[in-house]
């Protein structure tokens, strides 16, 4: 596939779109509203759960993926890494399932991330959450959709009030540091959706904590591009991907309009 084409563009996010929606109908199978998953639940290093149906996803997304973009490195959660992919132009950024505690507890706040890399910025991608039955979509210079309609970040603003998704101490810092009361929306445990949540104007802005990872981020990353707003770390520059660097720093998500105000604010309570 030629990813320099107009055609080949949206051709890339109708294929990242279908991939996470069958990845994401197979871990439909396993999950229980309001009750424990039926997959097996295993711990990863470091205690973090991992189950069958992140397993499966994960395979389903390489099989399906790396036969329409032969030519892409991978880059998965599930997958061990692999330093060859740094030699790629391309790369693909999989998360199966973003928020696997919340898929576990039966909490729907769950989302299949898949994002297609092209010279170190995403080039299409998808977040879908299928419990909710969502699906955001974007392809670089093409917008981005919401369930298929075009959609945009929030603005104007009112100064002295900002709704935002993220850890409540940074979120009050911010808030001090503006003069402005935030409304801070309740613990929302996918990133990939918290940043969605941005695109679509649920809130005004959102603050994920360090320690993030590049598959958490990649595909929310260009739909907050595409609809608007930029995903920043604390230097004000947008991220690179497909590097031997793949964990984040603080990360903050907000509209063009409002980000220079929010950037000063977001340094002063992430600083050292």
């Amino acid at each position: 596939m030629n990813v320099d084409a107009d055609r080949s563009a949206l051709a890339a996010r109708d294929c990242l779109v279908a991939a996470a929606r069958e990845a994401g109908a197979l871990a439909l199978g396993f999950f229980r509203p309001g009750a424990a998953t039926s997959a097996e639940v295993r711990s990863k290093v470091g205690g973090s759960p991992v189950t069958e149906a992140d397993l499966a996803a994960d395979a389903l997304l390489k099989r399906r993926l790396l036969e329409a973009f032969p030519e892409a490195g991978w880059l998965s959660e599930e997958t061990a890494d692999n330093a060859e992919r740094l030699e790629r132009r391309a790369l693909l950024v999989v998360d199966p399932i973003d928020g696997t505690r919340a898929f576990v507890a039966g909490d729907p706040r769950w989302a299949v991330s898949a994002a297609l890399v092209v010279d170190g910025r995403p080039f299409a991608g998808v977040v879908h959450a299928p419990a909710l039955d969502e699906t955001y979509a974007a392809v670089r210079g093409g917008g981005a959709t919401f369930n298929q309609a075009a959609v945009a970040a929030p603005g104007p603003f009112d100064p002295l009030h900002f709704s935002a998704a993220g850890p409540k101490p940074i979120l009050q810092a911010m808030g001090a540091r503006l003069g402005a009361t935030i409304d801070v929306a309740p613990r929302v445990p996918s990133l990939a959706y918290r940043l969605c949540m941005v695109v679509r104007g649920a809130i005004d802005f959102a603050v994920a904590a360090a320690d993030s990872h590049d598959w958490d981020v990649a595909a929310a990353d260009l739909l907050l591009e595409e609809a608007g707003a930029r995903l920043i770390g604390r230097s004000g520059e947008r991220l690179l991907y497909n590097t031997k660097q793949i964990r984040r720093g603080a990360l903050l998500a907000a509209p063009e309009l409002v980000a220079p105000r929010l950037l000063e604010a977001f340094r002063a309570a992430t600083g050292a």
